[in-house]
């Protein structure tokens, strides 16, 4: 008869389905796109970072996406990070961690054996049989291998495994967006270092400019040929643009921290590369993938796919909860009073059982969490959607700010050559008296101005690129990531 009630059980054991929704991944969003118009070239100008870029849409990404700037100083800053970032580290401990989770789950589906030995001593008492006056003591061992299997009939099991498998597909794409994360943060750092030191060097010769107009203004003052205020007001202006190198120091300095930091790095050991735009080659030809290729693309929308995957599978585990749940057990073993009589003859105990449980009254626990688990289905796809928007908007708004960066700086090139013109102009009429020195001071403030706004034009450029390649998904699927190899065994 037993043998019957498990061959019964292992049938449907093998032979039934998993309960709950079987996934499928969203389809990509149909008629989507970056932009209502078609995409065109950028303007060009004759300056640092000036070339025209070119969209060329449906071209791949490269894996290694930052050598396209053509700096040796910057791939080597970008090998460090990969190789010394906490963030990273942390990435993939968090992924190992996942796949042994799922490792681990698997062994629902195998039997449990366990073995277990007891020695017992005990004093015992006749009146429990109904001889009170018998009592006295006695010594039992046992040793015993005791089996338990519970079949997976309506698939909970399987269902966990594939939360579990969902749950480390999520934690490889959060490791892919921390690496995205980090080199682009890399990239961008970088740039900004440039930027900086770019406008660090044009203050300093605003400044010796300025320096050198105080000193003719200065003997002219000693001659008689200007007054004292003018002097003053000279004065008043160089003080003026030399208080505005500190604080670009500052930022250089902390630009420079922040590097280190990326690179694993204490601030007292910062990276030997320092970075400049003239170095850097802006990238001409940019890569855009099909609208229907991002969202396999981009790690934050697999993940979030992931997410809604284990989402799904919740709600069989849910489901399989409120089924019949079935258990074989055996044991086999020994008892025996003494250690050296055990597994003599006589001494063999065994048993086999076999049971099925049905909830039949939980307060409604198990119905409210299958309905929590179908909630929870809903909010992952709710969010899963949202994410798939907010990567299309990535891309559309680096796209704009890449046509945008290059009007910009076409307009402040020609801003800063037509201000450095005038100022020429301005002190040449100066020195003949046919400028006031008022006239003098604005034509250097718009200088100024003009020379700054096109250093930012110019590093804009280089930063938005890339947080195009960012926004496009970085090219993960392209390379091959130690990280990943380290899961395998």
């Amino acid at each position: 008869m037993s043998r019957r009630v498990f061959a019964v059980i292992a049938a449907l054991a093998l032979t039934s389905c998993a309960v709950g929704p079987d996934f499928k991944s969203p389809a990509a969003p149909a008629d989507a796109g970056y932009t209502p118009e078609k995409l065109a070239d950028t303007a060009a100008t004759d300056v640092t970072g000036g070339a025209a870029q070119h969209f060329n849409v449906g071209e791949d990404i490269p894996g290694e996406w930052w050598s396209l700037f053509h700096s040796t100083a910057l791939n080597a800053l970008v090998e460090e990070a990969l190789k010394h970032n906490p963030n990273i580290t942390a990435a993939q401990a968090s992924l190992r961690q996942a796949h042994e989770n799922t490792l681990a789950t698997e062994g629902g589906f195998f039997p449990t054996l366990n073995a277990e030995f007891t020695h017992t001593r005990e004093k015992f008492n006749g009146a429990a049989f109904g001889q009170p006056n018998t009592h006295g003591f006695f010594t039992l061992n046992t040793g015993q291998v005791t089996v338990g299997y519970a079949p997976d009939v309506f698939g909970g099991v399987r269902r966990q495994l594939e939360a579990s498998e969902a749950a480390e597909t999520f934690q490889r794409f959060q490791l892919e967006a921390a690496y995205l994360t980090l080199t682009s943060n890399v990239v961008a750092a970088a740039v900004q270092e440039a930027s900086l030191r770019a406008q660090i060097a044009a203050t300093q010769d605003i400044v010796k400019a300025e320096s050198d107009q105080l000193d003719l203004l200065n003997h002219q003052f000693t001659l008689g040929a200007v007054a004292r205020s003018a002097v003053l007001q000279q004065a008043a202006t160089l003080a003026q643009e030399k208080a505005t190198l500190p604080p670009l120091q500052k930022q250089l300095a902390q630009q420079r921290d922040r590097i280190a930091a990326l690179a694993g790095r204490f601030p007292n050991q910062p990276p030997g590369e320092t970075f400049d735009l003239a170095a850097l080659t802006l990238p001409q030809a940019l890569p855009v993938s099909l609208p229907s290729h991002l969202v396999e693309q981009r790690p934050d929308v697999r993940a979030a796919e992931a997410t809604l995957h284990q989402a799904s599978a919740e709600i069989g585990v849910a489901t399989a909860n409120m089924l019949p749940q079935f258990n074989l057990t055996g044991d086999i073993g020994s008892d025996a009073a003494k250690i050296g009589n055990m597994f003599a003859a006589g001494t063999g105990i065994w048993s086999l059982a076999a049971g099925v449980t049905q909830p039949l009254f939980h307060g409604g626990t198990l119905l409210h969490e299958k309905r929590a688990a179908e909630a929870a289905y809903d909010a992952a796809a709710a969010q899963y959607q949202g994410t798939v928007l907010t990567a299309f908007q990535n891309v559309a708004d680096t796209l704009r700010a890449l046509q945008s960066d290059a009007d910009a700086l076409q307009a402040d090139t020609a801003a800063e050559r037509s201000a450095n013109e005038s100022l020429g102009l301005a002190r040449d009429q100066y020195r003949l008296g046919a400028v006031s020195l008022i006239e003098l001071l604005n034509a250097e403030t718009t200088y100024e101005q003009a020379r700054i706004a096109l250093v930012q034009a110019q590093a804009a450029r280089y930063a938005d690129t890339a947080a195009l390649f960012e926004a496009l998904g970085g090219g993960w699927w392209h390379r091959s990531d130690v990280a990943q190899n380290q899961t395998q065994d």
